[in-house]
């Protein structure tokens, strides 16, 4: 029953990510821009920092298989764990276009992240660097594999939002492949997946690296205990 629990939360809460993240693309171009690329870089941010409220408690708010392959490859996450949690990823990522796609059927985008013309080698670079940066934040602020409370909501809410806000008109600043995969799918534009499928699990495995490297504590380094009052 815990188990159920824990994969329908991250069903629920990627699903909550790629509705609300996609959808303000989605919305932004039937309303003529009044969100804006501030607007949408927000929505990412802020829905991310509210599902980790949501259910950070209860499956620890991955919801990206990149997140939880980071957590698996720093030892703080089972590898049994890795699949069922990618799977409910995947597939709260798939329904959410899904409903968007029901909704909105002129718009057929859905808010698919592509590489801006010319710069597919800047986006792959841009979304391991990114992915990088926001698992070695989820590292840092989370506890075990769980990514739960205000604090850690609004580090990594902001890190979203700010990759959003200032790689997105290069790479669409995805970090995630549930969030590209749902789109890409739904709206039929799979040509440029194979970036957002690779990229941020290379950035997560150098995030854990550069984890082990910087922050040497039970945080990043199995089997490592901090000792009373080091610094």
């Amino acid at each position: 029953m815990r188990h159920s629990r824990v994969m329908l939360a991250e069903a629920l809460g990627t699903f909550a990510l790629v509705f609300a993240g996609t959808g303000a693309i989605v919305i932004d171009g039937i309303a003529g821009g009044v969100i804006g690329h501030l607007g949408v870089a927000l929505s990412f941010g802020l829905v991310v920092m509210v599902m980790i409220q949501a259910v950070g408690d209860v499956s620890g708010a991955h919801l990206n298989p990149a997140v939880t392959v980071g957590f698996w490859l720093s030892g703080r996450l089972e590898r049994q764990r890795v699949l069922p949690y990618a799977i409910a990823q995947l597939a709260g990522a798939v329904v959410a276009s899904a409903v968007l796609r029901a909704m909105f059927p002129e718009h057929g985008g859905l808010g698919a992240t592509l590489p801006r013309e010319g710069f597919v080698v800047a986006s792959v670079a841009l979304e391991v660097l990114l992915t990088g940066a926001l698992m070695f934040v989820i590292l840092s602020v989370s506890t075990g594999a769980q990514e739960k409370g205000i604090t850690a909501g609004i580090a990594i809410g902001a890190t979203v939002g700010l990759a959003a806000l200032f790689a997105g008109p290069i790479s669409g600043a995805s970090m995630n492949p549930a969030r590209s995969l749902g789109p890409a799918l739904l709206s039929g534009q799979p040509e440029w997946l194979w970036i957002y499928l690779t990229a941020p699990f290379l950035g997560a495995w150098l995030a854990v690296g550069a984890c082990r490297v910087v922050r040497c504590e039970p945080a990043c380094c199995p089997g490592v205990t901090r000792a009373a009052g080091s610094s």
